[in-house]
């Protein structure tokens, strides 16, 4: 593990929901630095050529499902966690999904800022990942 406390965190939203994606953004874009894709597809073209800390992703995508796209971006970017975002969450998903958490939609806000503020710790050693909200 890497402490990166002053470094301003890239998260990517995948999510082919544009009015969920919207709702993200709007709760993250001033604490990081947002990459957005509506596709499994589009999910893995932008993990090949950006940086990513941390992976929003929902799980019901056209083509590729959230599941099958974080199987084919885990090996590109291994220490980012990845967060499944569903409808459908599920005991047995939350088992098999080789994901930091699953959390289910509609997912409460103070819920979703935990669980990435403890993915961020847990990946990078970030004592504080959202020192910058104070």
């Amino acid at each position: 593990m890497v402490g990166r406390p002053e470094k301003t965190y890239r998260m990517l939203l995948a999510d082919d929901d544009r009015g969920f994606r919207e709702s993200l953004r709007l709760l993250f874009e001033p604490f990081f630095e947002l990459l957005e894709a509506d596709s499994g597809e589009q999910t893995i073209e932008i993990v090949e050529h950006h940086s990513v800390d941390i992976v929003l992703i929902d799980m019901h995508m056209d083509v590729l499902t959230g599941i099958e796209t974080v199987q084919r971006i885990r090996p590109i970017i291994a220490a980012a966690p990845c967060i499944l975002v569903t409808a459908d969450a599920t005991d047995e998903l939350r088992r098999e999904a080789d994901v930091h958490a699953v959390l289910s939609k509609p997912v409460e806000k103070q819920e979703l800022v935990t669980t990435v503020s403890t993915a961020l710790h847990d990946a990078y050693d970030d004592p504080d990942p959202f020192h910058r909200w104070a």
